[in-house]
């Protein structure tokens, strides 16, 4: 019996979700499977992987074939790595205990390398962020400016307005009480 490590599609329609399973390769893409090994989330930054690896390990060991996805997914996750190492203790190349340590030194490097694209990433973001406020404070003040301008204008020209009105008045007055004045003189 040919054995494959495939992707079984889950979840709903755009939004897609899978299994990773182990399964006969006659059998239909979401019909019957071995054993489920874990699931695949790509719709995540990164995608979400939950592996059994020691299954993984085992199924690639005995030889289940994966399929081109599965096989990066694999990959990723270092069950290639591993799988490398555990040939290189068989040949005698080096003891399990080295094995391990390797394959320890590569998961710590691949996570800071994962930890430092999720910092430079929030860094952008922040960034962004920075700038987007600085331009919103740059085009408030502007609108602040313009407002202040128009408020001062108005003002003057109701200072204006009310200079004019009140030189009127006094205009008026003043050759009314000549009037008045000049009035009872005559008399």
């Amino acid at each position: 019996m040919a054995t494959k490590i495939r992707l079984q599609r889950g979840g709903r329609k755009g939004y897609a979700v899978y299994r990773i399973v182990i399964a006969d390769v006659r059998a239909p893409r979401d019909g019957k499977f071995t054993e489920k090994i874990g699931t695949y989330n790509p719709n995540t930054n990164p995608a979400t992987v939950d592996l059994n690896f020691d299954r993984a390990l085992y199924w690639v060991e005995v030889g289940a074939q994966p399929t081109d996805t599965v096989r990066n997914i694999l990959k990723n996750e270092g069950v290639y790595l591993m799988k490398h190492l555990r040939g290189g203790v068989k040949k005698g190349a080096f003891d399990e205990a080295a094995a391990q340590k390797k394959f320890d030194a590569w998961k710590a490097d691949k996570q800071k390398g994962l930890e430092a694209v999720a910092a430079s990433e929030s860094k952008a973001k922040k960034d962004a962020a920075a700038k987007e406020l600085e331009a919103e404070k740059k085009v408030n003040e502007a609108i602040a400016k313009k407002v202040a301008d128009k408020k001062a204008a108005e003002a003057a020209a109701k200072a204006e307005a009310e200079a004019a009105k009140a030189a009127e008045e006094a205009a008026a007055e003043a050759p009314a009480e000549e009037a008045a004045a000049e009035a009872p003189a005559e008399a």
